[in-house]
């Protein structure tokens, strides 16, 4: 008799653990998925808005060219102002740009990840 329930629990153990077992690897599968749908997520929508905001900067950039050039009288002029004004910040992005989005990103997306954890489980 005493064989009989210890085995029966032990049966009951080993279930209860394979349960458990199926059930992190659920939770893990649907954390996971979480974290990439909401990585697409934002992925996505930072691409439309950057895509939107190089329609506005064209346009913006165009208008300006064309008023510094009416300014100036030269009518050439202005779109050569605006490109060296481009140049520059392209040269102060390439010198001194890379560390700065580095840290930015790398502080933000580590939080994000290692810090999803309390804020997702509400969500999910």
């Amino acid at each position: 008799m005493a064989f009989e329930k210890i085995s029966a629990n032990l049966e009951r153990l080993n279930q209860n653990v394979k349960a458990l077992g199926q059930s992190s690897a659920e939770y893990y599968k649907l954390d996971m998925f979480a974290k990439v749908m909401k990585g697409a997520t934002t992925t996505v929508s930072m691409v439309v808005i950057g895509f939107l905001s190089l329609f506005f900067l064209l346009f913006i950039s165009l208008a300006f060219s064309v008023w510094i050039s009416d300014v100036i009288g030269v009518p050439s002029s202005g779109f050569f102002i605006v490109a060296g004004c481009y140049f520059l910040l392209i040269l102060f992005m390439l010198l001194f740009g890379r560390k700065l989005i580095r840290k930015k990103m790398l502080i933000k997306v580590s939080r994000k990840v290692f810090n999803s954890s309390k804020g997702d489980k509400k969500e999910i």
